[in-house]
């Protein structure tokens, strides 16, 4: 590992970004139109060595993530709390200790630390040294899981820009579109005829591999990332991550990567895990109809949001059966199958067999299932990964029945 190499650090907070903390460390959850590790990657120049989070994830394992940091960290490693979701610009590449809204953001260690002595202490404020020489980022704090969704419209708003630049994507002039911010399509992306992009609110930007359907409407500021598919609807203010695909109508929500909402239904202001299947019909309530500021289950307890509008957080690898109905302010925990007619409870629990989450879905059926779906995308689950998901159902059912 290089001096400069990047480590994420999960502290208190972040190991309780619930449903997606069970099985994923903050790093690899999408945050504008990025990765909280890419925008670091991007803003610092540096690849990653790895990241330093709660034990339970110590098989996390993707093709395309970061694994757990099991070295010693040099002089020199830039340790950076992945709650803070930098902007997508060069930072100050020499500095010593980065502040974003005048917070610790990343420190540059001048002596070896061990990863245990991170995990235990988990605190940049304990790394920062008196003659540190001090920079400032731009960029959005992540103080609570919602905050994905709150910051959501300001974040593309900056980051399709900032990306297209990167690519070097024209604006395209070919296009049918409605309002003055630009529309971007990267080489290699596929927009069939009769695809409209409202770009009055904000810029698009479609990376290679994408393909949009003829009667979509794609309404900026929005993201849709490389090999995700989009078969007509309406998508507003989203950031759709890799390999998805998408119909109906979606508004204000992220999907992080290889997640399905393939049919007719409505999903508003909410953020899909990985491998995520939403089945037919499926729809989710963003509003009260009381117009009050919803609450959201945390394992704290639940919590005023302050948020008018918030639909569902979805754990990866969780399911929802045709016709399934979310209420507003739903968390969904990881690798949950979602069956039953009538309003779902607001909290699922991971691996619950059913909306009502008093059964369990059988260990060795939900992984047959998660590999099943993972082939058709030609991925292959790890052994990691295989026993990071069998020991989060172990940590939620064996005590439960």
């Amino acid at each position: 590992m290089t001096g400069a190499a990047l480590v994420f650090l999960d502290d208190a907070r972040a190991r309780e970004f619930a449903p997606f903390a069970l099985t994923r460390p903050c790093c690899e959850l999408r945050a504008g139109a990025e990765l909280i590790r890419r925008r670091w990657e991007i803003a610092l120049g540096q690849e990653t060595a790895g990241f330093v989070s709660a034990p339970h994830l110590a098989d996390f394992e993707e093709p395309w993530g970061c694994l757990p940091l099991r070295r010693s960290l040099p002089r020199g490693a830039i340790v950076v709390n992945s709650r803070c979701a930098v902007a997508l610009r060069a930072a100050d590449r020499a500095a010593d200790l980065w502040r974003c809204e005048g917070r610790v953001a990343a420190v540059r260690l001048s002596a070896p630390v061990e990863p245990e002595h991170l995990a235990d202490h988990p605190s940049l404020d304990t790394l920062v040294r008196p003659t540190a020489r001090e920079s400032t980022v731009a960029g959005w704090w992540l103080d609570q899981v919602w905050d994905l969704v709150r910051h959501l419209p300001a974040m593309l708003g900056d980051d399709v820009p900032a990306l297209a630049e990167r690519l070097g994507c024209a604006p395209r002039a070919d296009v049918t579109r409605v309002g003055a911010h630009p529309v971007l399509v990267e080489e290699g992306a596929t927009v069939e005829p009769l695809v409209v992009f409202d770009v009055t609110a904000g810029p698009v930007l479609v990376r290679r591999g994408a393909a949009v359907q003829a009667f979509t409407r794609l309404v900026g500021p929005c993201y849709v990332a490389e090999g995700t598919a989009i078969a007509g609807g309406r998508v507003a203010t989203a950031s759709l991550g890799e390999a998805c695909r998408v119909h109906g109508e979606l508004s204000t929500s992220i999907l992080l990567g290889h997640a399905n909402k393939s049919h007719d239904g409505f999903l508003g202001h909410s953020v899909l895990g990985r491998w995520v299947n939403l089945g037919a019909g499926t729809t989710n309530s963003n509003l009260k109809n009381t117009y009050g500021s919803v609450a959201l289950w945390t394992p704290r307890g639940v919590e005023d949001t302050g948020l008018q509008f918030l639909g569902a957080f979805v754990g990866d690898h969780a399911k929802t059966a045709i016709g399934t109905r979310l209420t507003t302010g739903c968390v969904i925990g990881a690798g949950a199958n979602v069956i039953g007619s009538g309003l779902g409870p607001r909290v699922i629990p991971p691996f619950a067999w059913s909306a009502g989450g008093s059964e369990a879905w059988e260990l060795e059926r939900f992984l047959a299932t998660a590999e099943r779906m993972m082939r058709r995308r030609s991925v292959t689950m790890s052994a990691a990964m295989r026993r990071l998901l069998s020991a989060a159902w172990h940590q939620q059912w064996s005590t439960a029945g």
